[in-house]
């Protein structure tokens, strides 16, 4: 079959390709690609290359399918597995599967094997770990966000509480304590508050800093404080830029006594200090940012570790189980991980996109393989409606859903574009 991608051939060396790929084996599966989301660590492979720890020394001769968190529907299935998946059946990818102890992933180290492409085929491991995921929702841009929410997912169970003398974590958010999202109205901040009054262990109160009324609007539009007070979750949004005292004017909504878990949505010093600063007792900092400085480092009060019984928690993506959940609370429309979505485009909008990312301001940006469009944002691209007529339709649905990503959009795109 012949396919088109957007191949990793070196650093900063991505391209759209077409090639021939190779029939499956008994033990593969083949999928049609209908979307996938493009991340900032898409972004850190693609600059790299083969110095990336996840990128093969071959790709000159051997380039990779570029993008890990993508969706669609299967088409072909291998002998082994007709009795498991069936033509047609809707699937998500779980990326990290470390397979004998090995860093390689789709999107990163594999030929046939990535989201930026029409089709690719998934590997016997990937099949037999429990990695091809079945998918009940309609919407194929959430099933390709099911792994950055199931990212978001993991880091809440990760964080922990204790009890004195007894030397057991208690694993998860304070039920019914006070959270404080910090830097976290960016797309995973956005999908972090989406999840956290949504989901059954919830806190009785959220507090979403931020420095950028950009970001913050966007986030008080789509995630308001009504919807989260109808789940029982008293939900604020605080530019500290703005504020003469952050410390203060956090301790304060807290009467003095700090918050019981804090996550850190940016690798900034100052931020990860802040939060250190509003922790309450047994409050759990939760450092959610990657950092590419190898030797980063902030201030921690260890005064607090010891009497105050403070501590910090990290995780690196999501596991399996936690990128279930985000599908079948997907699936029931309990969350809507659109909410990150701020452009999509076409698989030729791709190459671009990845390399200028962390220049591109916004959310996510959604990649559909099979569709001919220039990278656009959401929000507003009335200048591509005087030149094409689709666009005004477009803008017309969006409109319904304020500009968020939804259903009757994507369905619209690939219908007509």
């Amino acid at each position: 079959m012949k396919a088109k991608a957007a191949r990793l051939h070196g650093a900063n060396d991505v391209r759209i390709d077409e090639f021939i790929l190779p029939e499956i084996t008994e033990k593969e599966i083949l999928v049609k690609v209908i979307s996938n989301s493009i991340c900032m660590s898409t972004y850190k492979a693609a600059i790299l290359g083969e110095n990336h720890k996840r990128v093969p020394e071959t790709i000159k001769d051997h380039p990779t399918i570029t993008g890990h968190e993508f969706s669609g529907e299967i088409v072909q299935v291998g002998k082994m597995w007709e009795s498991e998946y069936k033509i047609g059946d809707r699937f998500a990818i779980q990326p990290a599967l470390y397979y004998e102890g090995k860093p390689y992933a789709p999107g990163y180290s594999y030929e046939f094997f990535g989201g930026n492409t029409t089709h690719c085929v998934i590997p016997w491991e990937f099949i037999e770990y429990g990695c091809l995921l079945n998918y009940e929702g309609e919407s194929f841009s959430n099933a390709s966000l099911a792994e950055p929410m199931s990212c978001i997912i993991g880091a809440y169970h990760a964080s922990y509480h204790t009890e004195t003398f007894v030397y057991e974590h208690k694993m998860g958010i304070k039920q019914g304590g006070k959270l404080a999202l910090l830097a976290a109205a960016g797309p995973m901040g956005l999908g972090a508050i989406d999840y956290i009054i949504h989901c059954d262990r919830k806190p009785e109160s959220v507090v979403v800093i931020d420095i950028d009324d950009g970001r913050l609007n966007t986030a008080k539009r789509v995630l308001t404080v009504e919807e989260a007070q109808k789940h029982g979750v008293k939900l604020s949004y605080i530019n500290s830029a703005k504020l003469d005292n952050p410390l203060e004017y956090l301790m304060d909504l807290t009467d003095g006594t700090g918050y019981d878990d804090v996550f850190v949505y940016a690798p900034v010093k100052g931020v990860i200090e802040l939060a250190d600063d509003i922790l309450g007792y047994d409050g759990c900092l939760n450092f959610f940012a990657g950092p590419t400085n190898q030797k980063f480092k902030a201030e921690f009060n260890f005064y607090n570790v010891h009497y105050g019984a403070t501590h910090i928690a990290g995780t690196s993506g999501g596991s399996t189980d936690d990128m279930k959940e985000s599908l079948i609370m997907t699936a029931k429309d309990i969350i809507n991980p659109a909410v990150m979505i701020t452009h999509i485009g076409g698989l030729d909008a791709a190459p671009n996109t990845i390399l200028d990312l962390p220049n591109i301001t916004g959310g996510k940006k959604l990649i559909y393989p099979h569709i001919d469009m220039p990278l656009i944002d959401i929000r507003d691209f009335s200048s591509l409606e005087k030149v094409d007529e689709r666009y005004k339709e477009l803008a017309k649905i969006l409109d319904q859903s304020s500009r968020i990503w939804s259903l009757d959009a994507e369905k619209y795109v690939l219908e007509s574009f």
